[in-house]
C-alpha cells in the first residue's frame, strides 16, 4: 500500500517535470529568444552634458504573439533587467515603466508588452566629464520573452555618446521617445487638480478590496484595470467588477496570497474613458531592487554575488552542499526516517557483509536519484518562468498531502497495524532477499522528500549558487548535497567494524519499532498543520478525511490476511478503493486555497517590498523574516530566538520593524527577494539599517546574533 502511495507520488513529480523539461528543452533547441526580441539602447540626446540627466531607452520589439514583462509580471515571468556598466562617476535612476496590458494565459494573468517597448531610465552625467571624450554606455539585458512557453534571453547592449558642452534632441529619436512617455501612468494629482486629499482609497469588503476614486465626472469610463506594484497583491485571474456613479469610480479586486492591507495597495489603475485609455499611478512609488539601478565598473566583467559568496565556485559549493547534506541528518524532519533505517541496520548486523553494503548502496541510489530528480524539476521550472525554490513541491497542497498519506501507512505498518513487509519501510525478513534492496531504494526516496523542508547550514548558500549556474553545474551541487545526507547511512554499511558496535538483534526491537511511530505520527500532525494553512475549510476536510481512508485501506488490508483466497482478494479490492478515494480527496485541494494568512504577533508587518522600500527610504532599521509553515528551521527559529522577549524587548528599543515574509504558498515577491540574496529557499533572515546594503543573517540563529545585527546587543545585556 505504502509502496503503492509513493508510486503514485513519484508519478506526480515526473508529470510535473515533464512539461517543464519538454518545454525547455524545445524552446532551446527549436528557437532561440533572439529571434524573438530585438533589443537596442537609444539616448534622447546627441551627447552628454556634465552635470545634467539624460534619458536613455531601453527598446524591446517582439515577434508577434510574444510577450515580454511589467516589474510586477503577475501570476509567472519575470521583467527585463539591465545590468550597466558604466564609466566611474556615471549613475542611473529607477526605471520608468509603461502601462502594461493583462495578458491571461491558461488559468494564469500576466502583465506585460506586446509588440514594442521603451523602457525610460535616466543617467546622471558627472561634473567631471570631459568635454571632447567618448564616454561608452553599455551593459546586459536580461528577460523572459513567452507565448506557451518561455525562453530566457539576453542581450549585450552598448552605445557610444560624445560629452560636450550642450546638446541637441537625437535625430530620429524624437518620435520614440514621445511613444514611451506617453505611454507611461501620471501622477493622480496633476492628472485631477479637482481631487481632494483621500480621493483615492482602499478599503475590505468582507473578502474583496475595494479600490475607490471619489471624483464626479467619470460617466464615461466604461473599462478599468488595476495593476499593483507588489507582486502578491492580487488574485491577478480574478475578475475586477467596476462600478461607476455620481461620486466617482469603484473597482472591486480580490486579494492574493501576499495578505497586504487595503491602505498599502498601490500601483496603476489603467481606464478607458470616452474611448480614450488613461493611466494614473496610485500610492507611493516603491523604490527599485538595489540590483536594478546599480551601476558597476566599466569593465566588462560579470556583477558580484553577494558578499559573502563572492569566492563561491563549483567546488567549493559542491563542499558546502555535502557539510549541509550531513548537518540534515540532525534536521527533526529527517529524524523518524533515518531511525528507521538504522533499525533495519540492527537486524542486519549478522548477515552477509556483502548484503549490508548493498543496502547502503541501494539507500544511497535513492537519495542521489531523489535530489537529481528535485534539482531536474527545479531547474526545467525556473527556466520556464516559475518563481520557485527549494522546497517548491511543499508550496502544493497535493504533495503535502500524498506525503502525509505515505507517512501514516509507515506509522501504522510500525504499530503493527498493518504488515507491509520489507517494501517501503524497510523492516522485517525481506529486507535480506532481493526485494530488500528496493525498500532500502525507497527509504532513501523518502527520507530526501522528509528533509527538502529543512535549510541546513552552508545549504542556502550553495543551493542558491547552483541554481544561477548552469544545469550540470546545478545538478553537481544537488548531488553533493544527496550525497551528504546518505553518507552516514552509506558509512555504516561500508565498514564492518562499525557494525560491530551496534547492539544485537533482540526483542527490544519490536518495542523501538512501536516507539518510533510517534515521531512519524508527530510529522503526519506536522505535515496536517501546513495543509491547514494552504487550504481552506473544505480542503482541510478532504485532507483530514483521506488520512481516515488511507486507515481503512490499512485495516481492510490487515483484516483480510489469511482470510482464504475470496476474503484475501475482497481485503485487497476495499484496500484500493479506499486508496483511490483519498487519491480523488487529494486531487481536488488545490480548488480550494488559502489566501496566506501568516500568523503576525504585536509588533510585526506583513513583507511587501513596497513596504521594504518606503522603511529604507526612512533609514529605518528592519529586520525581514522569509519563512514558511512547511520550513521547520524557521518554526525553530521563531520559537527558541525570535519570539523571546529579549529580542522583542531590544526590537521595541531600537524601533526595528519587523517584516515577515510567508512563503508557505507560491509568492514571486518573495521568490524575487530571495533569489537577489543568492539563495533558493527559506530560511531568510535580512537586517537593513537605513540605507544601507542588506545584512544576511545565518539560517541557524541565536540571540546573540540578531541582537548584534540589529545593534541593540549592549542594551539587551543592561536589562
Amino acid at each position: 500500500m505504502l509502496r503503492l502511495l509513493l508510486a503514485l507520488l513519484l508519478t506526480l513529480a515526473a508529470g510535473l517535470a515533464a512539461p517543464g523539461l519538454a518545454g525547455a528543452q524545445g524552446a532551446m533547441t527549436a528557437v532561440k529568444a533572439k529571434d524573438l526580441v530585438r533589443a537596442r539602447l537609444v539616448a534622447e540626446s546627441e551627447a552628454l552634458v556634465p552635470g545634467r540627466t539624460v534619458t536613455l531607452g531601453l527598446h524591446m520589439a517582439m515577434k508577434p504573439g510574444w510577450h515580454v514583462y511589467w516589474r510586477n509580471p503577475g501570476d509567472s515571468g519575470l521583467p527585463p533587467e539591465m545590468a550597466w556598466r558604466l564609466p566611474e562617476g556615471f549613475t542611473v535612476g529607477p526605471v520608468q515603466w509603461p502601462v502594461p496590458e493583462r495578458i491571461p494565459v491558461q488559468t494564469l494573468m500576466n502583465f506585460g508588452y506586446e509588440g514594442a517597448v521603451t523602457l525610460l531610465v535616466p543617467l546622471a552625467v558627472p561634473e567631471s566629464a570631459r568635454a571632447g571624450e567618448t564616454v561608452q554606455l553599455s551593459g546586459t539585458l536580461s528577460y523572459l520573452v513567452c507565448e506557451e512557453i518561455c525562453i530566457p534571453g539576453s542581450a549585450e547592449l552598448s552605445l557610444d555618446l560624445p560629452v560636450a558642452a550642450s546638446a541637441e534632441p537625437a535625430s530620429g529619436q524624437a518620435a520614440l521617445f514621445a511613444r514611451a512617455r506617453a505611454a507611461l501612468p501620471e501622477a493622480l494629482p496633476e492628472a485631477l487638480p479637482e481631487a481632494a486629499p483621500g480621493s483615492y482609497r482602499t478599503t475590505r469588503v468582507g473578502d474583496r478590496l475595494v479600490l475607490h476614486l471619489d471624483r464626479p465626472g467619470l460617466a464615461g469610463v466604461t473599462d478599468a484595470a488595476f495593476f499593483p506594484y507588489a507582486e502578491g497583491a492580487l488574485d491577478n485571474a480574478a475578475p475586477q467588477d467596476l462600478a461607476v456613479d455620481a461620486a466617482g469610480l469603484r473597482l472591486t479586486l480580490t486579494p492574493g496570497d501576499a495578505g497586504q492591507p487595503p491602505e498599502a495597495l498601490a500601483g496603476v489603475l489603467a481606464l478607458t474613458e470616452d474611448g480614450t485609455r488613461k493611466a494614473y499611478a496610485l500610492g507611493p512609488e516603491p523604490a527599485p531592487a538595489p540590483t536594478a539601478a546599480a551601476a558597476v565598473p566599466a569593465a566588462p566583467e560579470t556583477p558580484p554575488a553577494p558578499a559573502e559568496e563572492e569566492t563561491l565556485t563549483l567546488w567549493s559549493a559542491a563542499g558546502l552542499a555535502l557539510l549541509g547534506g550531513l548537518l540534515l541528518n540532525l534536521m527533526p524532519c529527517v529524524f523518524p526516517v533515518l531511525s528507521i533505517k538504522v533499525l533495519s541496520l540492527v537486524r542486519q548486523a549478522g548477515e552477509s557483509a556483502t548484503r549490508v553494503r548493498l543496502h547502503g548502496l541501494a539507500y544511497t541510489a535513492g537519495v542521489l536519484a531523489s535530489f537529481l530528480g528535485l534539482a531536474g524539476l527545479l531547474i526545467a521550472l525556473k527556466a520556464g518562468g516559475a518563481g520557485i525554490g527549494w522546497g517548491f513541491q511543499l508550496q502544493s497542497p497535493v504533495v503535502v498531502a500524498l506525503l502525509a498519506y505515505g507517512l501514516f501507512a509507515m506509522g501504522l505498518s510500525l504499530s503493527g497495524a498493518v504488515h507491509l513487509g520489507g517494501g517501503i519501510v524497510g523492516l522485517g525478513d525481506g529486507l535480506t532477499r532481493r526485494a530488500g534492496y528496493q525498500g532500502s531504494f525507497f527509504t532513501g526516496v523518502l527520507a530526501t522528500l522528509v528533509a527538502t523542508p529543512c535549510t541546513a547550514p552552508f545549504m542556502g548558500a550553495a543551493v542558491g549558487f547552483a541554481l544561477t549556474q548552469s544545469p550540470l553545474a546545478a545538478l553537481t551541487v544537488f548531488a553533493s548535497l544527496g550525497l551528504g545526507l546518505a553518507l552516514p547511512f552509506l558509512g555504516l554499511t561500508l565498514v564492518p567494524q562499525a557494525l560491530r558496535l551496534l547492539p544485537r538483534p533482540g526483542a527490544w526491537m519490536d518495542v523501538l519499532k512501536g516507539a518510533l511511530a510517534f515521531p512519524v505520527y508527530a510529522t503526519v500532525a506536522w505535515l496536517v498543520w501546513v495543509l491547514a494553512q494552504q487550504v481552506g475549510p473544505n480542503g482541510l476536510l478532504a485532507g483530514l478525511t483521506g488520512l481516515v481512508l488511507v486507515a481503512l485501506a490499512a485495516w481492510a488490508w490487515e483484516r483480510t490476511r489469511g482470510a482464504g483466497r475470496l476474503g484475501t482478494g475482497f481485503g485487497r479490492v476495499a484496500a484500493v478503493a479506499a486508496l483511490a478515494a483519498a487519491l480523488g480527496l487529494v486531487a481536488v485541494l488545490d480548488s480550494d486555497r488559502a489566501t496566506a494568512r501568516t500568523a503576525l504577533a504585536q509588533g510585526e508587518e506583513a513583507f511587501t517590498q513596497a513596504r521594504l522600500d518606503a522603511l529604507r527610504s526612512e533609514g529605518r532599521t528592519v529586520f525581514v523574516d522569509m519563512t514558511a509553515a512547511w520550513c521547520i528551521t524557521c518554526q525553530v527559529n521563531e520559537r527558541t530566538v525570535l519570539a523571546r522577549e529579549g529580542v522583542q524587548a531590544a526590537f521595541r528599543a531600537g524601533q526595528v520593524v519587523y517584516l515577515k515574509g510567508d512563503w508557505t504558498n507560491q509568492n514571486p515577491e518573495i521568490t524575487r527577494l530571495l533569489e537577489r540574496h543568492g539563495r533558493s529557499g527559506v530560511p531568510l533572515y535580512l537586517v537593513y539599517r537605513g540605507q544601507g546594503e542588506a545584512q544576511v543573517l545565518p539560517q541557524i540563529l541565536t540571540e546573540g546574533i540578531v541582537l548584534a545585527a540589529i545593534g541593540q546587543k549592549d542594551v539587551a545585556a543592561a536589562q
